[in-house]
This record gives structure tokens, sequence and C-alpha cells, in this order.
């Protein structure tokens, strides 16, 4: 009798938070025509111009803005601020969509998301929400997020650009590098130091619209991939913005950078599942029309131990990837599992990428 009450009390339990437990094994229908909805746009509009855009550093603005019409510029964002109003696993199915047809358009969509909107969502007050927020859900405008370095990285820790308040306005000098969307980007949350003494105690975060006087772009970094993205250098040589365009707390720019690569971590692990999706569905598309001996390699058992391995290590980081999703949904801890996704779901694309046996010929030929 008590081993039946202790079954029942444990199947209430498990009742209880099937949510999540169900939701890996089928999707809920809205979510699943978001996916859907994403998937035939990148299948229309993004996969037919992907290498047009790669190879001649083209910023898809034209379909950036098309996004934002669908609500994916801005996915978690509040309707009431101009958002989609979904969850953080919703934004997960739509960036692996988007990032299978365009890993450019997939990066642009990630960094406004969750790298710029992101933390002024969490932090922000209720004004900065209406100026910094609303002008950036439609794709008309993107945003970036100014944390890494030359001598430091992502060590938010570590930041020498520093932030000195003068009067009513706080004025900024240092270098950020590698920044994301930065040659199309019309803002940039931006992290400086501005007590020595604290050290990550002593960093604040700070919204610079762009162009700004004081601010401006190094070189557009000529990168191996990804390239309709534009990444360079912010340079802040006395950069003055009002005393207002602090985000968040002094002294809380620590805490809202690492809270915001933790949600940064699913949207690249998302991205990558796209890039790995696409070098499935790639593979398996040529293994199928590649003839040997009279017959599609696609027979070969060699051939099907790949694509096997290939598929069995996109669904593993898809899994871990909406884990993270359904966690940070749940207001749960979740930074483990974002990094293990984004770890697991980078390590499948480059496998998958370099299956080179499933694409020699393509691999071989094409032009530098």
């Amino acid at each position: 009798m008590a081993a039946l009450f202790q079954a029942r009390r444990a199947l209430g339990l498990c009742l209880s938070g099937c949510r999540s437990r169900s939701q890996l094994a089928e999707l809920p229908e809205t979510h699943q025509i978001l996916r859907q909805t994403c998937r035939d746009y990148a299948d229309r509009e993004l996969t037919p111009i992907a290498s047009k855009l790669d190879k001649e550093h083209l910023y898809p603005a034209k379909q950036i803005e098309e996004l934002g019409a669908m609500g994916v510029m801005a996915i978690e964002v509040p309707e009431e601020l101009g958002g989609a109003g979904m969850d953080y696993l919703a934004y997960s199915l739509a960036m692996e969509e988007i990032s299978r047809g365009c890993a450019s358009t997939g990066v642009v969509v990630s960094v406004n998301n969750s790298l710029y909107i992101g933390p002024i969502l969490k932090f922000g007050t209720e004004e900065q929400k209406q100026q910094w927020i609303t002008p950036f859900t439609t794709g008309e405008k993107v945003g970036c997020f100014a944390l890494s370095e030359p001598g430091n990285g992502s060590d938010a820790g570590a930041a020498s650009t520093t932030a000195r308040q003068e009067g009513d306005e706080w004025v900024l000098n240092g270098t950020k590098a590698w920044i994301t969307n930065s040659w199309d980007a019309s803002a940039t949350v931006v992290f400086a130091t501005t007590d020595k003494k604290l050290k990550h105690k002593g960093i604040s975060a700070f919204l610079i619209p762009m162009p700004h006087p004081g601010l401006s772009l190094g070189k557009k970094e000529d990168k191996l991939g990804i390239r309709a993205s534009s990444t360079a250098n912010i340079i802040l040589e006395d950069c003055r913005v009002p005393l207002g365009n602090m985000l968040g707390p002094r002294g809380a720019g620590f805490k809202i950078a690492m809270q915001t690569l933790d949600s940064g971590r699913i949207g690249i692990a998302s991205q990558a599942l796209g890039i790995a999706q696409a070098a499935l569905d790639c593979a398996a598309d040529y293994a199928q029309k590649r003839l040997a001996f009279g017959a599609p390699i696609s027979k070969l058992q060699a051939i099907q131990f790949k694509l096997a391995d290939m598929a069995v290590a996109i669904e593993s980081a898809r899994l871990l990837t909406w884990k993270a999703a359904l966690l940070r949904d749940s207001k749960k801890a979740f930074t483990k599992e974002a990094a293990m996704a984004k770890l697991a779901a980078s390590e499948a694309a480059t496998f998958c990428s370099h299956q080179d046996a499933l694409h020699a010929e393509d691999a071989v030929w094409r032009p530098c």
C-alpha cells in the first residue's frame, strides 16, 4: 500500500513537470507553425542568395526587414513593445531555420534578439524599452553588443574601456573588438569600467546610438565565413552620452553581461544547428544523386554510416538546445545547459561540414 502511494505521488510529480518533457518530444502547435513558416521563408528567400551574400559581403537588409515584419527580429519582446511575445524555445526554432538558409542572416537575427534587445528587456527602464527596443523590432534597425576588447576577449571583468561622469554626461573611452553587426547597427550596448578599484563590480553598461559623436568604426574584418554580417572594432574617443543612457544600476555591467551571454549561447547553438542541418541536407542530396558503379553512393554502407553519425550529432545537440531554452522559459537555472548546447551544436556543425566524402567535388573545385 505504501509502495502504491509512493508510485502515485511520483506520477503526480512527473505530470507536474511534463510540460518541458512533452515539448522535447513534440512541439506545441504554435511553435510548429513558426518553425515551418521560418523554414519556408529560408528555402524561398535565403538559400538561393546565401552564397552571393557571403562572397560579396552583402548585408541582407531586405530580408532582415521581412523577418522583422514576421516578428522574428524581436521574438521574446512583448507585443505592446512591438515584438512577437513568444518564448525562447520559439526563438531557438526560428534561429535554426533561418540559419539553415543563411548563417549570416541568422547571426544578425541572433545578435539583435539576444545580445542587444535581451539585456534592455531585462534590465532597462520602461522609458529605455520604448526608446531602445521598439524601433528595433521591425528590422529597419538592428543593434549590437560591445563587450570584447583587443586585450581581453570576452572577459567582462577585465574591461579597459572607461566611463567617467562629467556633469550630466558619461564620457567613454576605449576600443571594443569583433563587434557583430557594427557597420549596420543603429545602437549598441557598451560595457565600460566606472570604478577600477571595484574590479568586476565596477563595470557598467551603456546605451549609445549609432552613428554618434566620439564613436567610430574600424575596418570590416575579412572573415572565413558568415561574411554578410559585418564585424569590426568600435572605437570610443570622448564619446558623451546622457546619464540616463546607463543600462541598469551603476556597477551592474558584469552581471548584465554574464546573464546576456547565457541567453546568447542558446541563440548561437541554434545557429550552429541550422548550419549542421544544412550540411546534412546537402550531403544526403549529393549521396542520392552521385552515382558510383551504377548506383547512388547512398547505397554504400560506409556513406550510410557517415549520414547516420551526422544525424545523431544534430539531434543530440538539438535536444540539448531545446532543454536549455525550456529551462530559461521556466525561469530555472540554465547556464550549464546553454554552455553544453553551444558546445554540442558547434561541434556538430563542424563535424557535419567536414564530411568531404559526401560533397567532395564541390569542396575540391569551389573557387576561393
